[in-house]
């Protein structure tokens, strides 16, 4: 299976089938859970196995393996989704759901929940199709019969949704399709409660995505940028190198409280710490803007601040010779930019802003003494006496 041998695999596989017929009945247990999971594998990647031969593969599984009844269900409904067959996987959800077998155990209650939700997608993803449909139309409207007919695949969606997303977990497709139907009719209140549950419930594992759509959701629904920062400002702490800090630091610019336009240059300078953003024009572009204008301000402590921080390691990281040559050829204004930075940090004698006014005088002479007087005058080491 490893070196993807999957005829060979089967020929093993079919040999190992005689273990099942051990009473032992911790063994055939065992054994049957080892043929569930390595047969699945190879009756769907084996060139010559059919849609035919993984249903019935499936059937027998149920039939052998009992405690894994439910498990199985829903791995072969994932693979008629995966394969386009949405009414067959949606049978087979419906049938694993009411489903019994004995005392439920803490297990097959979670993986229950988990059918109860993928059953209650497809309800979603028809209530979607019929509502586009719907729109389609010349007129837009519906009929009594349609209006029941989505209403009906609203309810089933809605209550099956609420019942999983209420277990504690990840369950992002899920809150979304359930906020889209709330928000849809209305629900906005209700929306944002699920919304609010899903990010903050300490009973739910941390999940950077549970912000993002909280925050999505508020901005969609035009909300103060007071509130939309404090969404942002938890993302920020689990994730500092999260594509939408460049939003937040655009929201915390456009407050007039002084410890937010700090924040602000805190967050390009820790977006700069990740190696995603190194070379991110529009970083160092604000970061630029925001600098001079914290020294026009004043305020080179800010900077100061978030210097000491990195001193350490930020001449190599972002300030080398090799990478000054590098930038320069790739991008002239971009260099110069880093330069304008480097040399604010470090200095007008540091490597990469002499590197970029030796590469660059011939070409931005008159830019590059003009940058370069800049950097004489507010430089950290001007501005605060070092």
């Amino acid at each position: 299976m490893f070196h993807h041998q999957w005829e060979t695999a089967a020929e093993l596989m079919t040999n190992y089938f005689q273990v099942l017929e051990d009473n032992t009945t911790r063994k055939q247990e065992s054994a049957s859970k080892v043929i569930w999971r390595m047969g699945t594998a190879i009756v769907q990647y084996h060139p010559n196995s059919s849609t035919e031969d993984i249903n019935s593969f499936a059937g027998k599984m149920k039939s052998v393996g009992v405690k894994h009844y439910l498990k199985v269900c829903l791995e072969h409904a994932i693979h008629l989704l995966c394969n386009g067959k949405m009414d067959e996987a949606y049978k087979e959800l419906s049938l694993a759901e009411t489903w019994r077998y004995g005392e439920k155990s803490a297990a097959q209650q979670k993986v229950l929940k988990l059918i109860q939700g993928y059953r209650a997608l497809l309800d979603y993803y028809t209530w979607v199709k019929k509502n586009n449909g719907l729109h389609e139309n010349a007129d837009g409207t519906a009929d009594s019969g349609t209006a029941q007919e989505m209403h009906n695949y609203f309810r089933q969606a809605s209550i099956g949704l609420h019942d999983a997303v209420e277990n504690p977990g990840v369950w992002d497709p899920f809150i979304l399709s359930y906020v889209n139907l709330l928000d849809f009719y209305d629900g906005f209140e209700e929306a944002l409660k699920v919304l609010n549950n899903y990010a903050y419930n300490s009973r739910f594992p941390p999940n950077p995505n549970a912000h993002v759509y909280l925050y999505e959701f508020l901005k969609r629904h035009g909300t103060s940028p007071k509130k939309l920062m404090r969404v942002l400002r938890v993302l920020y702490q689990l994730v500092p190198s999260h594509e939408l800090m460049l939003e937040f630091n655009s929201l915390l610019l456009q407050s007039k409280k002084k410890k937010h336009h700090k924040e602000a240059l805190g967050v390009l300078f820790c977006l700069l710490d990740f190696p995603t953003w190194k070379e991110n024009y529009s970083t160092w572009k604000c970061l630029t803007k925001q600098m001079k204008k914290t020294i026009a301000e004043g305020h080179s402590d800010w900077i100061k601040e978030q210097w000491e921080l990195r001193q350490d390691w930020w001449p190599a990281f972002h300030f080398s010779e090799y990478r000054a040559h590098k930038n320069f050829k790739e991008n002239e204004n971009y260099a110069c930019r880093k330069a304008v930075i480097a040399g604010i940090l470090m200095g007008k004698g540091c490597k990469y802003f002499v590197t970029i006014y030796r590469l660059g005088c011939k070409v931005q002479k008159a830019k590059l003494k003009k940058m370069r007087r800049y950097i004489k005058d507010h430089s950290l080491l001007q501005l605060t006496g070092c």
